[in-house]
């Protein structure tokens, strides 16, 4: 069973047409705040996925976060991170960063560079609650390389197409699908920028990229 949601019907938040306060423009996938439906909280572990576009100098402050696995993923731009663990990092396009908010952790978020900053970000509920708060940044990670989450019994794979390439969705319980750039078809389904699929039991999907596509896949255990 697969559930297409489209970019046009994310839940808007910021103030993109004066900058707002902070310069901040968010599209989230889920329930998040005060966008409440009670039939979009959750996908398996995955709890929010959200395109965050942040204009130079704009960021988040220190805010909390517990029992949450948070994953980002930048699509342009530099992403300055630093926490109360002590971690302080700049994530690029192409990198991965996972912050395990444990029991409890407080971070900032923020574009410290002169060009504009679009990431996306996903949480995920966590198999086990507690536990002392953990950091990775990995750097350039590869097609190949899928980034495992234990933590929430999921496993990560970015894909990055050359038109008319195809990929197989991993076989899972379920999977979750999000298109950074470009256009994919996805069984009989047209997928384009900030689409995303919502897949129970996938059993012989594939990807394919209609034009130069990057696209993340996650792969639950459960769902």
């Amino acid at each position: 069973m697969m559930d297409v949601r489209r970019s046009g019907d994310r839940f808007r938040g910021g103030d993109p047409a004066t900058g707002g306060s902070a310069g901040i423009e968010t599209l989230h996938a889920f329930s998040f705040g005060r966008f409440y439906d009670p039939d979009n909280l959750r996908f398996g572990p995955i709890l929010a996925c959200n395109e965050e576009r942040l204009a130079p100098g704009a960021g988040f402050d220190e805010h909390p976060h517990s029992h949450t696995e948070i994953v980002t993923w930048v699509a342009e731009g530099e992403l300055t991170h630093s926490d109360s663990a002590s971690h302080a990092t700049v994530v690029r396009a192409g990198d991965v960063q996972h912050l395990s908010s444990a029991a409890g952790v407080r971070h900032v978020e923020r574009n410290a560079g002169e060009s504009p900053l679009t990431f996306i970000q996903m949480w995920l509920a966590p198999l086990e609650p507690g536990g002392e708060p953990s950091y990775t940044h990995v750097a350039g990670i590869a097609d190949s390389t899928p980034y495992a989450l234990p933590e929430a019994g999921a496993m990560l794979h970015v894909r990055r197409q050359a038109e008319g390439e195809r990929t197989a969705v991993p076989d899972a319980a379920g999977a979750y699908v999000h298109v950074v750039r470009g256009r994919v078809s996805l069984g009989d389904e047209l997928l384009g920028e900030g689409d995303s699929a919502r897949i129970t039991e996938p059993r012989g999907l594939e990807l394919e990229a209609l034009e130069p596509a990057e696209v993340l896949v996650w792969e639950l255990g459960a769902v």
